[in-house]
């Protein structure tokens, strides 16, 4: 098995959490997002992935984008430990509040979307953090609320999920950029607990073969 991707990739990064979850082995193939103009946009990661995006996993005949799709293939070939309840309005509980973060809150500060407004759009540094600022106050500021009818030292109960994969690697760019969590705490405990397990410290984008 192998995952293309990149240490700081928010998408690639939640991949790796589940692999590392479930104890399964596989190589790294680094594509540096910025480096040579983007070594997603080289023609031979391109056919690979024409969408020209991380993260990629190849196992075997299978070529799968979309790091959902891939954490939930994950789940489906190694059942344990389960990331998504077995039970179908439990399920459908994770799966809802993981695409609140990876559809709603994360393609906004994606960094194809960062350098067009600051590229094409020509914004200035200030204007982007405030735009990164803004669409993360705005998904934060509901996940918070949802995470309060349903969290215990995860998004849901105890256990970790697919919606504790999502929302980690979305913490740790949003504090990249600075953005004040003081007003999400409970958002602050979830995170702080998953950064105590050892699979979610494995994950982590400094613990990569690639970090610069």
């Amino acid at each position: 098995m192998k995952l293309y991707g990149y240490w700081r990739s928010s998408a690639a990064y939640r991949v790796r959490i589940a692999l590392a979850l479930k104890g399964m082995a596989y190589e790294s193939i680094p594509v540096h997002l910025v480096k040579d103009g983007g070594q997603q946009h080289q023609a031979s990661y391109q056919e690979l992935n024409p969408a020209e995006l991380v993260p990629t996993l190849v196992d075997n005949e299978l070529t799968l984008n979309q790091s959902l799709a891939i954490v939930e293939y994950l789940d489906a070939v190694q059942p344990e430990p389960a990331l998504v309840p077995a039970e179908p309005k439990k399920a459908a509980l994770v799966r809802a509040m993981a695409l609140d973060i990876a559809c709603d809150i994360h393609p906004l500060n994606n960094l194809r979307v960062l350098q067009y407004l600051t590229g094409p759009l020509q914004l200035t540094e200030q204007q982007k953090t405030a735009w990164i600022h803004h669409w993360l106050n705005t998904g934060f500021q509901a996940l918070e609320q949802r995470l309060q009818q349903s969290a215990g030292r995860c998004c849901f109960g105890d256990a970790v999920s697919l919606a504790d994969i999502c929302l980690v690697p979305q913490v740790y760019n949003a504090l990249r950029f600075g953005l004040d969590m003081t007003p999400y705490p409970t958002i602050q405990a979830i995170y702080q607990h998953c950064n105590s397990l050892a699979a979610f410290a494995q994950a982590a984008p400094e613990a990569q073969a690639d970090a610069q």
